[in-house]
């Protein structure tokens, strides 16, 4: 018999059957594909979660720049060592290292610069202690050191790191200079062990009060005054908004025919329990806690609205505003100053910026510009406190001052040296001479006997301000003074600041 043309039970590839076996082979396929990289995926995962795992670690243990370790593990070993001391009866100290002026490199030269001073400063740190742990960075330009020495071990160690941290740093073809604070604090001697590191830094803290570069132990009275002063700040930003502060105004003299030209606008706050508080108690405490800006502006508006109320009453005076360096580094300051003059209608030239010899003499991109754009402002700049940094004249040359104002410490001296060469007298010819010859008037500040002023009058100053003139007087005072009652010292107005003042309206257009 033939065969049949299919045999029984065989698959056909039209047959149902045959299509959903071959779906789910190939479902399965896929499912095995899917299965096998979401394995791969987890594998990647766990791997990616052990790096950060990892990493998270490392960063709990070391700071991610310096590569020095973190604060937490410093405190970690702090800790082993104390109980190792009261143990051992051993010796133990703390360098809290503070670097002076960090901030403004950073601003002058940008992150990735200061990012590489502190690297460079970390390495020199490291260099002064016995292990790689022994050193950490706390914050962002703060470190402390651990020592297993005594106190005048770690007195003499600070000197050292002092004298390292001095050299030049070369940063990206920049030549850079550091100065550092640094607080002592031994154990047990100066605290227990959580107190310890909080009066390293007070006594760094009093270091960079003091002017910075420098060291020293730490004392109990630091912190009763670290209290102190905590509670003057909470007042201090509160003294705008309740009317606290307010201004005094000392005249500038002609030196030659002894009649007020100017008068500098001096800040006073008038504490509503402690009294008068003089400038130099709270404007270094206004400047580090970043409320000398806002202080500022009011200071500026202020005494546009002064001299715009003097006109109208007839008195045309030029008044001195003193600016500090935070300010100089705003780029907005002169906006900020055009527009108060704007809203009083005082022509630029009859403002002058008092700005210190210190500040003026940095010779980086910022102060440049601001000074550029005082220029271009049409701004009368004064050189203040001059004397007292290292003026280069090549950089005095550049900047778009009017006058210089000499410290008053060698104006002070004038009595009580000859005038051989060295002394005060020398030295203010020479910077009425330098001055001079560079188109600028000269200024001197904090006359307070006849024969200074006589002295100054023969070296050649322009202008005088002093005691030996008038002290410091209210804005209504002054106003009084200028009106013939309460002539000081024999003193009187400029006729020149009366002419054509009164009748003629506020014009910011108005000559100066």
């Amino acid at each position: 018999m033939g065969s049949s043309g299919s045999e029984s039970g065989a698959l056909v590839v039209g047959d149902p059957l045959v299509w959903a076996l071959l779906v789910c082979i190939a479902a399965l396929a896929v499912a095995s594909v899917h299965l096998l990289r979401l394995a791969r995926s987890r594998q990647r995962l766990r791997l990616q979660l052990h790096a950060a795992s990892v990493q998270i670690s490392d960063m709990q243990i070391h700071d991610p720049l310096t590569g020095l370790v973190s604060r937490a593990e410093f405190e970690a070993l702090l800790e082993s060592e104390v109980a190792r001391v009261d143990q051992c009866q051993g010796q133990l100290s703390l360098l809290y290292v503070g670097l002076d002026s960090f901030r403004s490199i950073n601003e002058s030269y940008g992150l990735r610069v200061g990012d590489g001073l502190l690297v460079a400063a970390a390495k020199r740190l490291a260099g002064h202690v016995a292990q790689g742990h022994d050193v950490a960075r706390v914050s962002s330009d703060e470190f402390v050191l651990l020592l297993r020495a005594d106190q005048q071990a770690a007195m003499a160690q600070a000197l050292a790191v002092q004298t390292a941290l001095s050299q030049a740093f070369q940063i990206e073809a920049l030549t850079l200079q550091l100065s550092a604070s640094i607080g002592i604090a031994c154990y047990p001697d100066h605290g227990s062990r959580p107190r310890l590191l909080g009066n390293a830094a007070l006594a760094m803290r009093a270091v960079k009060h003091g002017g910075g570069g420098g060291h020293a132990l730490y004392d109990p009275a630091m912190g009763v005054n670290s209290r102190e002063q905590a509670d003057l700040l909470q007042d201090l930003r509160q003294a705008l908004v309740r009317h606290e502060l307010q201004l005094y105004y000392q005249p500038k003299i002609d030196a030659k025919t002894l009649q007020i030209t100017a008068a500098e606008a001096l800040l006073r706050w008038q504490h509503p329990k402690r009294g008068m508080i003089s400038p130099m108690v709270f404007v270094p405490l206004a400047e580090r806690h970043g409320l000398i800006v806002d202080i500022g502006l009011w200071v500026m508006e202020e005494a546009c609205r002064q001299a715009a109320q003097w006109r109208e009453a007839g008195l045309r005076m030029r008044i001195a505003v003193n600016i500090s360096g935070h300010q100089l580094r705003r780029e907005d300051l002169v906006k900020q100053i055009e527009a108060s003059l704007l809203r009083h209608h005082i022509p630029p030239s009859r403002l002058t910026c008092e700005i210190t010899e210190s500040v003026a003499m940095e010779d980086t991109a910022l102060t440049r510009q601001a000074f550029e754009r005082l220029r271009r402002a049409g701004l009368h700049v004064s050189i203040d406190d001059f004397g007292t940094g290292h003026s280069s004249l090549a950089t005095l040359r550049r900047l778009p001052a009017a006058e210089l104002k000499i410290d008053r410490a060698f104006v002070a001296d004038l009595d009580n040296e000859a005038s051989g060469a060295g002394g005060s007298n020398s030295i203010v010819r020479a910077i009425v001479q330098m001055a001079h010859s560079l188109h600028l008037r000269v200024v001197a500040e904090g006359v307070e006997t006849e024969a200074q002023r006589d002295e100054l009058l023969r070296l050649g100053c322009d202008e005088l301000q002093g005691y030996l003139f008038a002290r410091p007087v209210t804005a209504a005072s002054l106003a009084l003074w200028a009106e013939g009652d309460g002539d000081v010292a024999g003193s009187a107005f400029s006729p020149s600041l009366f002419q054509a003042t009164a009748s003629i309206p506020l014009d910011p257009a108005a000559p100066g």
